[in-house]
């Protein structure tokens, strides 16, 4: 007679056997091939975040340490780690691989001016358009209430997120596999310093580079502001040609543009666009600034 209803069947000891024996072989394979081929990880024993980041944990609990935010042991007692001190030593081997590779980029800079260039990368805003890009927000492990009040997003979280999954590969890969990974993602970075060493004004940057694509600049919109008068929180966002190109928080609203126009210029959103014109010649790039500015200086 059939009941309708549905019985699974207990696993056997043999097939949880041959389970545990099947994952051991898949993470010794892994291990063994990253000895000798590092980047050529077959895709299908990588999880997506070691698939956009490059590289396969050999120990994933390592993995599992840097993406687990401290909010988390409020709500599950007795939890067995967090990243805080994965962020403490990833702090330090991303400060020295920067460090080093501005030592050699830049032969004849002083001291100062070297400082200036890595906090460029090194700072929250640095490292949260990192972070960003390689969406770690979506794959941390926090608390309910850290997630509701924004946690995923936060410059803070995803910074130190950045730094503790760098101490989780340094551990696991060693200094040339984390090395290897921070000169990649901070590639475009290395270069706008060897065009552009000296500081930047992010939003006239961002102006000047959008308007050299078609005359109208980029505007900033306020999306929200909490907290109390003396400690203000600021969210808002750059928007271009319709487009929003990023969000920045601060503690005014030109702290948060700032944040924004930097994060708009890590991550080039207006690329992705394929219906925009070509960039144009400096002449053009020049009269299109003095229109969109005459037309301001007019409106009333």
């Amino acid at each position: 007679m059939n009941t309708g209803l549905t019985y699974r069947r207990k696993p056997t000891i043999k097939g949880r056997f041959a389970r545990v024996i099947r994952r051991q072989l898949t993470e010794r394979f892994a291990a063994q091939f990253m000895q000798h081929a590092p980047h050529q990880i077959p895709r299908s024993l990588m999880n997506p975040l070691e698939e956009r980041i490059g590289y396969k944990f050999r120990n994933s609990l390592l993995l599992a340490e840097a993406l687990t935010h401290s909010s988390i042991s409020l709500e599950r007692k007795n939890y067995p780690f967090d990243n805080q001190r994965l962020e403490f030593l990833g702090d330090a081997v991303l400060q020295l691989i920067v460090t080093e590779h501005l030592y050699k980029l830049f032969p004849d800079f002083s001291e100062g001016r070297l400082t200036k260039l890595r906090t460029r990368i090194v700072s929250r805003t640095g490292l949260k358009g990192h972070a960003a890009a390689i969406g770690i927000g979506g794959h941390l492990m926090m608390g309910r209430g850290e997630e509701a009040s924004g946690g995923r997003t936060r410059a803070s979280t995803l910074a130190d997120a950045f730094e503790a999954l760098v101490g989780a590969m340094y551990l696991d890969g060693g200094f040339e596999v984390t090395r290897d990974f921070i000169l990649r993602e901070a590639k475009v970075d290395f270069e706008l310093m060897t065009l552009e060493p000296e500081e930047i004004n992010p939003k006239g940057r961002l102006q000047e580079i959008l308007q050299a694509i078609t005359p109208t600049a980029p505007h900033y919109e306020v999306l929200s502001q909490s907290g109390p008068e003396h400690q203000k929180n600021f969210q808002c966002r750059v928007v271009w040609e319709g487009i929003e190109l990023a969000r920045g928080s601060g503690r005014s609203k030109k702290q948060a543009e700032v944040e924004a126009a930097t994060l708009a210029l890590t991550s080039q959103r207006w690329k992705l666009n394929s219906d925009l014109p070509a960039e144009t010649s400096s002449h053009s790039r020049k009269k299109a600034i003095r229109e969109t500015n005459s037309a301001a200086k007019a409106s009333p």
